[in-house]
Protein backbone atom coordinates (compact mmCIF):
# COMPACT_ATOMS: atom_id res chain seq x y z
CA UNK A 1 0.00 0.00 0.00
CA UNK A 2 1.10 3.32 -0.97
CA UNK A 3 2.21 5.04 2.08
CA UNK A 4 -0.43 8.35 3.60
CA UNK A 5 1.49 11.47 4.53
CA UNK A 6 -0.42 13.95 6.63
CA UNK A 7 1.10 17.21 5.00
CA UNK A 8 0.27 17.89 1.66
CA UNK A 9 2.18 19.16 -1.13
CA UNK A 10 0.86 19.82 -4.36
CA UNK A 11 3.80 21.75 -5.76
CA UNK A 12 5.05 18.70 -7.42
CA UNK A 13 1.67 17.56 -9.01
CA UNK A 14 0.82 20.30 -11.24
CA UNK A 15 -1.70 19.35 -14.05
CA UNK A 16 0.38 18.61 -17.67
CA UNK A 17 3.61 18.21 -15.91
CA UNK A 18 3.33 14.64 -14.37
CA UNK A 19 0.07 13.24 -15.42
CA UNK A 20 0.53 9.76 -15.90
CA UNK A 21 -0.71 7.32 -18.97
CA UNK A 22 -2.32 5.04 -16.13
CA UNK A 23 -4.62 7.35 -15.23
CA UNK A 24 -5.92 8.13 -18.52
CA UNK A 25 -5.07 8.21 -22.68
CA UNK A 26 -2.48 9.93 -23.56
CA UNK A 27 -5.00 12.04 -25.62
CA UNK A 28 -6.74 13.21 -22.65
CA UNK A 29 -3.47 14.05 -20.97
CA UNK A 30 -2.69 16.22 -23.98
CA UNK A 31 -5.97 17.90 -23.61
CA UNK A 32 -6.05 18.22 -19.89
CA UNK A 33 -2.59 20.19 -20.43
CA UNK A 34 -3.65 22.46 -23.12
CA UNK A 35 -6.76 22.96 -20.90
CA UNK A 36 -4.76 23.91 -18.06
CA UNK A 37 -2.50 26.05 -20.33
CA UNK A 38 -5.11 27.75 -21.83
CA UNK A 39 -7.22 28.77 -18.70
CA UNK A 40 -3.92 30.15 -17.14
CA UNK A 41 -3.68 32.21 -19.56
CA UNK A 42 -6.91 34.00 -19.77
CA UNK A 43 -7.10 33.69 -15.56
CA UNK A 44 -4.03 35.11 -14.30
CA UNK A 45 -2.32 34.01 -11.13
CA UNK A 46 -5.51 31.33 -10.27
CA UNK A 47 -3.80 28.12 -11.16
CA UNK A 48 -4.94 26.44 -7.94
CA UNK A 49 -8.82 27.60 -7.99
CA UNK A 50 -8.78 26.59 -11.88
CA UNK A 51 -7.70 23.19 -10.40
CA UNK A 52 -10.66 22.66 -8.06
CA UNK A 53 -13.02 24.06 -11.23
CA UNK A 54 -11.86 21.60 -13.52
CA UNK A 55 -11.83 18.58 -10.74
CA UNK A 56 -15.23 20.00 -10.06
CA UNK A 57 -16.54 19.31 -13.17
CA UNK A 58 -14.96 15.92 -13.52
CA UNK A 59 -16.71 14.97 -10.58
CA UNK A 60 -20.06 16.19 -11.98
CA UNK A 61 -20.75 18.62 -9.10
CA UNK A 62 -21.53 22.03 -9.45
CA UNK A 63 -19.39 25.43 -8.76
CA UNK A 64 -20.08 28.22 -6.67
CA UNK A 65 -17.53 31.29 -7.00
CA UNK A 66 -18.18 33.64 -4.22
CA UNK A 67 -15.90 37.13 -4.02
CA UNK A 68 -16.76 41.01 -5.14
CA UNK A 69 -17.54 42.05 -8.43
CA UNK A 70 -14.46 42.39 -11.11
CA UNK A 71 -12.40 39.35 -9.57
CA UNK A 72 -12.90 37.38 -12.71
CA UNK A 73 -15.64 35.36 -11.75
CA UNK A 74 -17.80 35.13 -15.44
CA UNK A 75 -14.40 35.51 -17.04
CA UNK A 76 -12.91 31.86 -15.97
CA UNK A 77 -17.04 30.31 -16.64
CA UNK A 78 -16.51 31.72 -20.27
CA UNK A 79 -13.10 30.42 -20.70
CA UNK A 80 -14.46 26.98 -19.54
CA UNK A 81 -16.80 26.30 -22.22
CA UNK A 82 -14.23 27.60 -24.86
CA UNK A 83 -11.56 25.71 -24.38
CA UNK A 84 -13.92 22.49 -23.38
CA UNK A 85 -16.10 22.61 -26.24
CA UNK A 86 -19.38 23.04 -24.50
CA UNK A 87 -22.40 24.46 -25.38
CA UNK A 88 -22.80 27.70 -23.15
CA UNK A 89 -25.73 30.05 -22.07
CA UNK A 90 -25.57 32.63 -19.18
CA UNK A 91 -28.50 34.06 -17.02
CA UNK A 92 -27.95 37.23 -15.23
CA UNK A 93 -29.94 36.91 -12.01
CA UNK A 94 -32.01 39.82 -10.74
CA UNK A 95 -34.73 40.08 -8.05
CA UNK A 96 -37.28 40.29 -10.97
CA UNK A 97 -36.49 37.36 -12.79
CA UNK A 98 -38.77 34.42 -12.83
CA UNK A 99 -38.30 30.83 -12.68
CA UNK A 100 -39.73 30.38 -16.72
CA UNK A 101 -36.83 32.49 -17.22
CA UNK A 102 -34.66 29.92 -16.71
CA UNK A 103 -36.94 26.52 -17.29
CA UNK A 104 -38.42 27.96 -20.25
CA UNK A 105 -42.25 27.77 -20.80
CA UNK A 106 -44.96 26.66 -23.46
CA UNK A 107 -46.27 29.50 -25.78
CA UNK A 108 -49.31 28.72 -28.02
CA UNK A 109 -48.34 28.84 -31.78
CA UNK A 110 -51.10 29.45 -34.17
CA UNK A 111 -49.81 27.65 -37.46
CA UNK A 112 -49.67 24.86 -35.38
CA UNK A 113 -52.88 24.90 -33.12
CA UNK A 114 -51.25 24.35 -30.21
CA UNK A 115 -48.41 25.05 -27.52
CA UNK A 116 -44.75 24.33 -27.80
CA UNK A 117 -42.39 24.30 -25.37
CA UNK A 118 -39.12 27.12 -25.52
CA UNK A 119 -36.55 25.50 -23.65
CA UNK A 120 -34.61 28.12 -21.29
CA UNK A 121 -31.15 28.86 -21.13
CA UNK A 122 -30.66 25.58 -18.23
CA UNK A 123 -31.17 23.51 -21.48
CA UNK A 124 -27.17 23.95 -22.09
CA UNK A 125 -24.24 22.09 -21.27
CA UNK A 126 -22.57 24.85 -19.12
CA UNK A 127 -24.81 27.23 -17.39
CA UNK A 128 -23.44 30.41 -15.72
CA UNK A 129 -26.13 31.29 -13.36
CA UNK A 130 -24.16 35.12 -12.58
CA UNK A 131 -25.06 36.38 -9.76
CA UNK A 132 -27.41 34.25 -8.41
CA UNK A 133 -27.81 35.48 -4.65
CA UNK A 134 -29.46 38.79 -6.28
CA UNK A 135 -32.52 36.49 -7.33
CA UNK A 136 -35.36 35.76 -4.93
CA UNK A 137 -35.36 32.34 -3.39
CA UNK A 138 -38.43 31.34 -5.54
CA UNK A 139 -35.99 31.50 -8.70
CA UNK A 140 -33.06 30.33 -7.07
CA UNK A 141 -35.04 27.11 -6.36
CA UNK A 142 -35.89 26.64 -9.99
CA UNK A 143 -32.34 25.28 -10.18
CA UNK A 144 -32.64 22.74 -7.43
CA UNK A 145 -33.92 20.01 -9.56
CA UNK A 146 -31.68 20.34 -12.26
CA UNK A 147 -28.79 20.44 -10.18
CA UNK A 148 -29.28 17.35 -8.64
CA UNK A 149 -31.70 14.93 -10.93
CA UNK A 150 -30.05 16.65 -14.59
CA UNK A 151 -33.20 17.04 -15.59
CA UNK A 152 -36.23 20.09 -15.69
CA UNK A 153 -40.22 18.93 -14.91
CA UNK A 154 -42.26 22.07 -15.89
CA UNK A 155 -45.97 21.96 -16.79
CA UNK A 156 -46.15 18.29 -15.71
CA UNK A 157 -43.23 16.95 -18.22
CA UNK A 158 -39.93 15.62 -17.57
CA UNK A 159 -37.06 16.54 -19.77
CA UNK A 160 -33.35 16.09 -19.71
CA UNK A 161 -31.02 18.09 -19.26
CA UNK A 162 -27.89 18.15 -22.29
CA UNK A 163 -24.75 16.07 -20.96
CA UNK A 164 -22.36 16.84 -19.69
CA UNK A 165 -24.18 19.70 -17.44
CA UNK A 166 -22.19 22.18 -15.09
CA UNK A 167 -23.51 24.78 -12.92
CA UNK A 168 -20.95 27.82 -12.00
CA UNK A 169 -22.79 30.11 -10.26
CA UNK A 170 -21.50 33.49 -9.40
CA UNK A 171 -22.24 35.03 -6.21
CA UNK A 172 -21.55 38.63 -4.18
CA UNK A 173 -20.88 38.63 -0.68
CA UNK A 174 -23.79 38.97 1.35
CA UNK A 175 -23.37 42.19 2.91
CA UNK A 176 -23.81 43.94 -0.80
CA UNK A 177 -27.21 45.62 -1.40
CA UNK A 178 -29.84 43.58 -2.99
CA UNK A 179 -28.99 40.44 -2.39
CA UNK A 180 -30.53 37.40 -0.66
CA UNK A 181 -28.82 34.61 1.35
CA UNK A 182 -28.64 30.60 -0.67
CA UNK A 183 -30.42 28.51 1.61
CA UNK A 184 -28.87 25.02 3.06
CA UNK A 185 -30.62 23.46 0.61
CA UNK A 186 -29.42 25.66 -2.50
CA UNK A 187 -25.54 25.70 -0.91
CA UNK A 188 -25.72 21.74 -0.65
CA UNK A 189 -26.59 21.60 -4.59
CA UNK A 190 -22.97 22.77 -5.00
CA UNK A 191 -19.72 20.57 -4.88
CA UNK A 192 -17.58 23.07 -4.36
CA UNK A 193 -17.29 27.12 -3.17
CA UNK A 194 -13.90 28.93 -3.91
CA UNK A 195 -13.38 32.28 -3.93
CA UNK A 196 -10.32 33.96 -6.32
CA UNK A 197 -9.55 36.50 -4.48
CA UNK A 198 -7.26 39.54 -5.49
CA UNK A 199 -4.30 39.24 -8.11
CA UNK A 200 -1.40 38.87 -7.14
CA UNK A 201 1.65 41.59 -8.00
CA UNK A 202 2.91 39.98 -10.70
CA UNK A 203 -0.40 38.94 -12.04
CA UNK A 204 -2.30 42.31 -12.08
CA UNK A 205 0.97 44.00 -13.66
CA UNK A 206 0.77 41.30 -16.48
CA UNK A 207 -3.49 41.82 -16.27
CA UNK A 208 -2.97 45.64 -16.62
CA UNK A 209 0.01 45.35 -19.31
CA UNK A 210 -1.77 42.77 -21.47
CA UNK A 211 -5.04 42.50 -23.59
CA UNK A 212 -8.57 42.53 -22.60
CA UNK A 213 -9.98 39.92 -21.49
CA UNK A 214 -12.82 39.39 -23.89
CA UNK A 215 -10.36 39.55 -26.67
CA UNK A 216 -8.10 36.57 -25.12
CA UNK A 217 -11.47 35.03 -24.80
CA UNK A 218 -12.31 35.10 -28.56
CA UNK A 219 -9.12 33.61 -29.19
CA UNK A 220 -9.53 30.42 -27.30
CA UNK A 221 -10.20 27.40 -29.07
CA UNK A 222 -11.93 23.16 -27.88
CA UNK A 223 -9.23 21.09 -27.09
CA UNK A 224 -11.70 19.06 -26.30
CA UNK A 225 -15.43 17.61 -26.81
CA UNK A 226 -18.49 16.70 -24.74
CA UNK A 227 -17.82 13.06 -25.60
CA UNK A 228 -14.18 13.10 -24.45
CA UNK A 229 -15.12 14.77 -21.65
CA UNK A 230 -17.70 12.74 -20.47
CA UNK A 231 -14.97 9.84 -21.05
CA UNK A 232 -12.46 11.82 -18.52
CA UNK A 233 -15.49 12.01 -15.96
CA UNK A 234 -16.20 8.58 -16.25
CA UNK A 235 -12.71 7.84 -15.36
CA UNK A 236 -12.96 9.59 -12.22
CA UNK A 237 -15.16 7.01 -11.20
CA UNK A 238 -12.75 4.50 -11.75
CA UNK A 239 -10.36 5.92 -9.31
CA UNK A 240 -9.72 3.64 -6.21
CA UNK A 241 -10.38 4.49 -2.81
CA UNK A 242 -8.99 2.45 -0.20
CA UNK A 243 -10.15 1.18 2.74
CA UNK A 244 -8.07 3.10 5.06
CA UNK A 245 -8.93 6.43 2.50
CA UNK A 246 -12.23 5.31 3.44
CA UNK A 247 -11.56 5.64 7.27
CA UNK A 248 -10.06 8.80 6.86
CA UNK A 249 -13.07 10.31 5.31
CA UNK A 250 -15.62 9.02 8.03
CA UNK A 251 -13.25 10.21 10.70
CA UNK A 252 -13.63 13.62 8.89
CA UNK A 253 -17.51 13.15 9.20
CA UNK A 254 -17.92 11.67 12.40
CA UNK A 255 -15.48 15.04 13.33
CA UNK A 256 -17.85 17.65 11.76
CA UNK A 257 -20.54 16.12 13.33
CA UNK A 258 -19.78 16.19 16.95
CA UNK A 259 -21.80 18.29 19.26
CA UNK A 260 -20.73 21.80 19.98
CA UNK A 261 -18.65 22.12 17.18
CA UNK A 262 -20.86 23.31 13.94
CA UNK A 263 -24.47 24.07 13.70
CA UNK A 264 -24.84 21.07 11.72
CA UNK A 265 -22.03 17.98 10.48
CA UNK A 266 -21.18 17.19 7.25
CA UNK A 267 -24.23 15.10 5.11
CA UNK A 268 -23.95 11.95 3.64
CA UNK A 269 -24.43 13.93 0.42
CA UNK A 270 -21.49 15.79 1.58
CA UNK A 271 -19.41 13.41 2.06
CA UNK A 272 -20.18 11.54 -1.27
CA UNK A 273 -18.90 14.76 -2.73
CA UNK A 274 -15.88 14.96 -0.88
CA UNK A 275 -14.85 11.32 -2.12
CA UNK A 276 -16.24 12.28 -5.66
CA UNK A 277 -14.01 15.42 -5.25
CA UNK A 278 -10.94 13.82 -4.23
CA UNK A 279 -10.93 11.00 -6.79
CA UNK A 280 -11.26 13.80 -9.45
CA UNK A 281 -7.85 15.84 -7.87
CA UNK A 282 -6.33 12.37 -7.79
CA UNK A 283 -6.69 11.88 -11.71
CA UNK A 284 -6.18 14.93 -12.51
CA UNK A 285 -2.69 14.93 -11.03
CA UNK A 286 -2.43 11.62 -12.32
CA UNK A 287 -2.87 8.89 -10.21
CA UNK A 288 -5.03 6.47 -10.10
CA UNK A 289 -5.82 6.37 -6.44
CA UNK A 290 -6.56 8.37 -3.96
CA UNK A 291 -4.55 9.36 -1.28
CA UNK A 292 -5.46 11.93 1.86
CA UNK A 293 -3.98 15.00 0.42
CA UNK A 294 -5.76 14.56 -2.16
CA UNK A 295 -8.83 14.33 0.36
CA UNK A 296 -7.06 17.47 2.57
CA UNK A 297 -6.66 19.54 -1.20
CA UNK A 298 -10.39 19.81 -1.82
CA UNK A 299 -11.51 19.61 1.69
CA UNK A 300 -12.39 23.59 2.01
CA UNK A 301 -13.87 23.94 -1.50
CA UNK A 302 -16.12 21.15 -1.10
CA UNK A 303 -17.02 21.86 3.27
CA UNK A 304 -16.85 25.74 4.01
CA UNK A 305 -20.11 26.46 2.57
CA UNK A 306 -22.12 23.36 4.02
CA UNK A 307 -20.15 24.27 7.73
CA UNK A 308 -20.90 26.60 10.25
CA UNK A 309 -18.72 27.14 13.12
CA UNK A 310 -20.71 27.84 16.02
CA UNK A 311 -19.44 31.16 18.23
CA UNK A 312 -17.20 31.91 14.79
CA UNK A 313 -17.92 34.67 12.08
CA UNK A 314 -17.11 34.06 8.64
CA UNK A 315 -13.96 34.83 6.75
CA UNK A 316 -12.06 31.88 9.13
CA UNK A 317 -12.19 29.19 6.21
CA UNK A 318 -8.91 28.27 5.73
CA UNK A 319 -8.26 28.23 9.66
CA UNK A 320 -11.19 26.64 10.30
CA UNK A 321 -10.07 23.71 8.09
CA UNK A 322 -6.41 23.71 9.16
CA UNK A 323 -7.53 23.29 12.66
CA UNK A 324 -10.27 20.06 11.31
CA UNK A 325 -7.30 18.58 9.10
CA UNK A 326 -5.19 18.94 12.70
CA UNK A 327 -7.53 17.04 14.74
CA UNK A 328 -7.80 14.20 12.55
CA UNK A 329 -5.21 11.02 12.58
CA UNK A 330 -4.24 10.38 9.15
CA UNK A 331 -3.75 6.46 8.54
Amino acid sequence: MVPFHSTPDHTHRLPGKTMAITASSLSEALSLTEITAQLNRVVLGKAHQIELALACLLARGHLLIEDLPGMGKTTLAHALAQVLGLHFQRIQFTSDLLPADVLGTSVYEPDRGGFRFHPGPVFSQLLLADEINRATPKTQSALLEAMEEQQVTTEGETRKLPQPFFVIATQNPQHQIGTYPLPESQLDRFTMRIHLGYPDHLAERELLQGSGRRELLSQLSPRTDPDALRRMQQSVFHVHASEALLDYLQRILAYTRRPGLYAGGLSPRAGLALLRAAQAWAWLHGQDHVLPEDLQAVLQAVASHRLHPLGRGPGNETEIMDELIAEIPVP
